[in-house]
């Protein structure tokens, strides 16, 4: 029995937000400094798949992580599901990418705790999720309309619009170097205390050139939605550059308040839901470039252009 449209579309939504939810978590997982909880992989310990008392409570938090990706994978699972018994070919494509990267994930997360949170792999643990976040939030956002339709820019705002994607994955490329170059490596050292400048980077200096790039993002956002009020550009895109730029705003406030505040932990953290938001409204902006296909419905309702009478 086929799967309706409805359906489908909410198990997507439920995939995109298990998705955000578990960056945000593993952003938890470093800020408490449990990025070690679990000494090894695929074991917690050399000894035990499960957290032992003797981890205490960074062992609980990363084996916590570690049990979500479980979850993650369930809802997955239901997506390829959902969208194969459905008649949208044009999503299968995303289910899959989406439940691919699960394993692709764990395979680097492993990498990461058995290299002892090598910087550049926690970095890259980070963008391969943002990478699943976009993929999830267009796949949800496809299901929801009947397939892809004609562009709905010209040629230079929907490069403009590319340009925005670029800079934005810029940018998150630089936020990990400044976190890995920041307190917040991931783990403690023997004391307790939380290690950190495992980049070998100037945080100060990479600071700045991130707050840049925010910058360049913020003006070519504003230059979009400026262009697109001037013009007659669809709602949908004027939605999502509006809504993409009052999220850039707010987490470019969050930022410049914990870098000046000495990164708080909260506020660290709230930093990275803002980068999942970052990333899930990027990816908004982009779908929403194309219209929605033209069902046989959309044709018989839609009226045809009135026709001028011969002399």
């Amino acid at each position: 029995m086929p799967v309706s449209p409805a359906v489908v579309s909410r198990i997507a939504l439920a995939n995109a937000v298990a998705n955000g939810a578990i960056v945000v978590t593993g952003g938890a997982v470093r800020l408490t400094g449990s990025g070690l909880g679990c000494p090894t992989w695929p074991r917690c310990t050399d000894e035990s798949f499960v957290a032992t008392p003797e981890l205490a409570g960074h062992g609980a938090v990363e084996f916590g992580n570690r049990l979500l990706t479980f979850v993650l994978t369930a809802v997955a699972i239901a997506t390829v599901v959902a969208v194969f018994r459905s008649v949208r070919r044009d999503l299968r494509a995303f289910a899959v990418l989406s439940f691919l990267g699960i394993p692709a994930q764990a395979l680097l997360g492993g990498v990461t705790v058995l290299t002892g949170l090598n910087p550049w792999t926690v970095a890259a643990h980070f963008l391969l999720s943002t990478v699943l976040v976009a993929v999830a939030t267009v796949l949800w956002l496809r299901s929801r309309e009947p397939g892809v339709g004609r562009p709905l820019l010209r040629r230079p705002l929907a490069l403009l619009v590319s340009g925005i994607g670029v800079v934005t994955g810029a940018v998150l490329v630089l936020g990990t170097l400044v976190t890995g170059s920041g307190p917040h490596s991931g783990d403690v050292d023997e004391a307790g205390v939380p290690t950190g400048d495992r980049t070998g980077f100037d945080v100060e200096a990479v600071s700045q050139l991130h707050a840049d790039a925010v910058f360049l993002l913020l003006g070519l956002t504003v230059a979009l939605l400026v262009t697109l009020y001037a013009t007659d550009a669809p709602d949908r895109v004027r939605r999502a550059a509006r809504d993409l730029l009052v999220v850039q705003l707010a987490q470019g406030v969050v930022g410049y308040v914990q870098y000046f505040t000495g990164l708080p932990v909260a506020l660290v953290l709230l930093h990275v839901l803002g980068a999942v938001l970052i990333t899930a409204f990027t990816a908004r902006l982009v779908w929403s470039v194309r219209g929605p296909a033209m069902t046989l419905s959309s044709y018989r309702t839609t009226p045809r252009p009135a026709v001028p009478l011969s002399h």
